[in-house]
């Protein structure tokens, strides 16, 4: 009995040892993986403390750190990006389908804003703005080197003010100004139509109309055709869609397919739902 209390106490001691022996260099590594990771912070804290009392000009703290957060999200890929609190209220603003402005989806091009094309029935339309456009001015003051979200806000204001752009036109000489009082804007996120046997689907936009519109476009369009047995096909046309929100996109597809994975999960900060704004509509 001695012996066999002797020998588990053995055992217990050996795996003691072993239990230390394995661990001990484990922790190690971690211990030095977590100093490495405090010395890189150490090192960009520095280096903000310097450009915040050694930069020419004063800088804006706020702004450093937004842009050091973008420039680290930005450097996995393409896509990632952060919305600060107003950046994600302005995003609810467009993505709602409805908003004060003068009709217009545009993008950013060359320091510019380039117009991708005006939306039907809306005062930049009317105006005679075209697809391809550049607006360099805004009420007299240049947009060149603008962030998108910023020249997209000094383009909204309220119903019925006047705002004057200045345009620059391929084909045309000159720069010319363009006046357009602003009004509300909805945005149609879904057009369909029948072509023969087929149901065509244009997508505009993903915002929180477009899975709705899609089914009622669709629904619209079978009843035309006089039942889904005279279907040949739904073409969906997404030409100059400038985005919008994710989930919406996600459940667009999911509506046409049967199983599969439609998006993987992607390293994306964000500080309410997930969405990507690529282009924007003013």
């Amino acid at each position: 009995m001695k012996k066999f209390a002797m020998a588990a106490l053995g055992g217990t001691v050996a795996g003691a040892l072993l239990t230390t022996q394995v661990a001990g260099p484990l922790i190690a590594q971690q211990a030095e993986k977590d100093s490495s990771v405090y010395e890189q912070l150490d090192l960009f804290g520095n280096i903000f403390e310097r450009i915040r009392e050694q930069y020419v000009e004063p800088v804006e703290t706020d702004k450093l750190v937004e842009a050091a957060i973008n420039g680290m999200l930005t450097s996995l890929d393409p896509h990632s990006s952060y919305l600060s609190a107003k950046d994600f209220e302005d995003m609810q603003v467009q993505t709602r389908g409805e908003f004060g402005g003068l009709g217009i989806e545009v993008t950013q091009e060359e320091g510019f804003i380039k117009v991708i094309s005006p939306m039907d029935g809306t005062p930049a339309a009317a105006a005679g703005i075209q697809a391809g456009d550049f607006i360099t001015h805004v009420n007299g003051e240049s947009v060149q080197g603008l962030a998108l979200d910023k020249a997209v806000e000094m383009m909204r204001g309220p119903i019925g003010s006047e705002i004057i752009i200045t345009v620059v036109r391929e084909g045309t000489p000159e720069p010319f100004d363009v006046s357009i009082i602003r009004d509300t804007i909805k945005v149609t996120a879904v057009k369909g139509r029948v072509v023969g046997n087929t149901v065509v689907l244009r997508i505009t936009t993903f915002n929180d109309q477009t899975t709705p519109g899609v089914t009622s476009a669709l629904k619209k369009g079978l009843e035309e055709l006089g039942g889904i047995d005279k279907l040949d096909g739904v073409v969906i046309d997404l030409r100059n869609n400038p985005g919008g929100l994710l989930n919406e996109a996600i459940s667009v597809s999911d509506a046409f397919l049967e199983k599969g994975e439609i998006v993987s999960p992607a390293a994306v900060i964000r500080q309410a739902e997930s969405a990507t704004i690529h282009d924007r509509e003013t």
